[in-house]
């Protein structure tokens, strides 16, 4: 397989700093990948990494990734804002210049198997990888959370790969495949975390609200606030703009201001083009405006 291949894991640990940099150590010390991103966050207890390289090395850095991350974390003792089943909770792999999706879905499941193998850890497949239609989203795999997983294991979440056993201190792991996503934040000001969860309720797809768009309500602290934290699957389908202008509009409704945003590792230059337009009221502003991307484009 040749090409670039982008690998973007969430671990369940965004406070102690001594950790984190062993797991991103752990990436960097793979030839042939490059460490792009790290986001943490405390509230969430959450670090997202983004490294990316030919398959072969990106495959071998996710590897040394989740051997680096189970000797660090211990989910008995983890709390924390943001959903998780799992000390690496999902390793999403994508698809860039000169590899396919379904390149990266082979890799995905071949990377799943063999960290069940090693680890005695159940794993699912989501997104193109899943291999059943009620694991393509991830949140529907991830609902009952670390604490209530072993009570399904079955029924509804019998592994894909691994045994139907939680990990004691590991949990379980999610791996697949997909397109980019944005993974993106709104701050509103208040503390009342109700008005956070009703505008997420209200723009998520699974509720009827924006396509393409998961969201779900915070409260964060250090200072007191509430979050609305959203994927942005396709940037296509709904921009990165219309969920701004959603979510302000609907804090405007609740009396509430609009603070900041927040963006989770990295963003596709076209979704950054939209931003500019929207901003700037800048009709038929495209990527090929952009000096940088025709070397961009050359090299890719």
């Amino acid at each position: 397989m040749a090409g670039i291949v982008e690998c973007v894991p969430n671990v369940s640990e965004g406070r102690r700093a001594g950790a984190i940099d062993r797991i991103a150590g752990a990436i960097s010390s793979v030839p042939g990948v490059r460490l792009l991103d790290r986001t943490s966050d405390l509230d969430h207890n959450r670090s997202v990494f983004t490294f990316a390289g030919p398959p072969d090395a990106v495959e071998a850095a996710a590897h040394a990734l989740v051997d680096a991350a189970l000797r660090e974390i211990d989910l008995r003792g983890h709390t924390g804002a943001h959903p998780r089943i799992g000390a690496v909770d999902v390793v999403p792999f994508v698809p860039l210049a000169g590899t396919t999706m379904d390149e990266c879905v082979a890799l995905a499941r071949r990377f799943g198997r063999a960290v069940a193998q090693r680890h005695g850890l159940p794993v699912y497949f989501y997104a193109r990888a899943a291999t059943r239609p009620d694991r393509v989203r991830l949140p529907d795999i991830r609902k009952p959370q670390f604490e209530g997983l072993q009570d399904l294991m079955s029924t509804t979440h019998v592994p894909d790969a691994g045994p139907p056993r939680v990990h004691p201190t590991a949990g379980a792991m999610v791996t697949g495949a997909r397109p980019p996503l944005i993974a993106f934040n709104i701050e509103l000001a208040t503390t009342d975390v109700a008005v956070a969860k009703r505008i997420a309720k209200a723009i998520r797809e699974s509720s009827g609200g924006l396509p393409q768009v998961q969201a779900l309500g915070f409260e964060l602290t250090d200072p007191p606030r509430a979050q609305v934290s959203m994927n942005i699957l396709d940037t296509s389908v709904t921009s990165l703009p219309t969920v701004w202008h959603e979510v302000e509009r609907r804090a405007h409704d609740a009396g509430v201001e609009v603070l900041r945003g927040e963006l989770i590792g990295l963003m596709p230059l076209d979704a950054a083009v939209q931003v500019t337009a929207d901003a700037l009221r800048l009709e038929g502003l495209t990527r090929d405006r952009i000096v940088e991307a025709h070397f961009i484009d050359q090299a890719g």
